[in-house]
């Protein structure tokens, strides 16, 4: 069974920090580097004398739009998505390839990552049914290639979107699992991650619009009541204001209900 890393960077800055997270060389592993603004001039020696990675220079923008590319590029049985912040063991890698073998009816996993303060739940189970608390994060989640084929992020979503900065893996997997896919939430860990990831970041207006925009798909018949108890909990972690973040999510939601579906397709 193969695995592709497909890893999502941008400019000169970025493919340099791929090739310094000392990508382990694993038998079945690939690193495929969907790279934004590429210099191919200027391509650092420690990648150029890999064989087990693979670089994409893509013209486009926004990270939605450079994981859909990373997509478009496998050839791999499993797809696992990957930032260039990263830090990779044999083993965690060999632990996705093992989940996905012994899990024959499995489309989508979700592990754990390492190197914040992120918490996650200590027993397996079916993301149909989250545990409270929880969110994924873009680098946690791997699929079957085969299972994902219809279904990319939407890049209206994500670093780089004109209006929602945030949520395009939380939308990925709802309408992965809206269209049938089975995925399982396992707790391992497969990676570290080396710096603060959007969700312990100060929230911005579009990281906070995004999260409102969010709430009116998958729960558009709670979300006004969601709204104060999610400001309350970004402001209690310092992220944002209570008032400011209320605004914000509200502002996000409207724009949800204006311009996407129950289903979280465009509208």
């Amino acid at each position: 069974m193969k695995l592709d890393v497909l890893i999502c960077t941008l400019g000169d800055d970025g493919i340099k920090r791929v090739a310094s997270m000392s990508l382990p060389e694993v038998e079945g592993v690939r690193y495929l580097v969907s790279w934004q603004k590429p210099d191919m001039s200027n391509v650092p020696t420690e990648l150029v004398a890999r064989r087990d990675v693979k670089l994409c220079p893509t013209e486009t923008l926004g990270l939605s739009n450079n994981r859909n590319v990373a997509i478009a590029q496998s050839d791999a049985e499993i797809c696992l998505f990957a930032d260039d912040d990263l830090r990779y063991t044999p083993d965690g890698l060999r632990h996705v390839i093992e989940v996905f073998a012994e899990n024959g009816d499995l489309d989508i996993a979700t592990f754990r990552h390492s190197g914040d303060s992120k918490w996650f739940p200590d027993e397996e189970f079916d993301l149909k049914k989250s545990a409270k608390g929880y969110f994924v994060t873009s680098f946690e989640i791997a699929a079957r290639r085969k299972s994902i084929e219809n279904i990319r992020f939407n890049p209206n979503w994500g670093i780089g979107a004109e209006i929602l900065h945030a949520g395009e893996e939380q939308l990925f997997l709802y309408q992965a699992l809206r269209s049938g896919l089975k995925g399982r939430y396992f707790p391992i860990t497969i990676v570290e991650h080396c710096g603060l990831t959007t969700a312990n970041r100060p929230y911005t207006r579009g990281v906070l619009m995004s999260q409102g925009a969010y709430l009116s798909i998958e729960y558009r018949g709670t979300a006004l009541m969601r709204i104060p108890l999610m400001a309350w909990r970004s402001s209690r972690r310092g992220l944002t204001r209570f008032f400011t973040a209320v605004r914000y999510l509200f502002e996000g939601y409207i724009y949800g209900l204006r311009h996407f579906d129950r289903e979280g397709n465009s509208k």
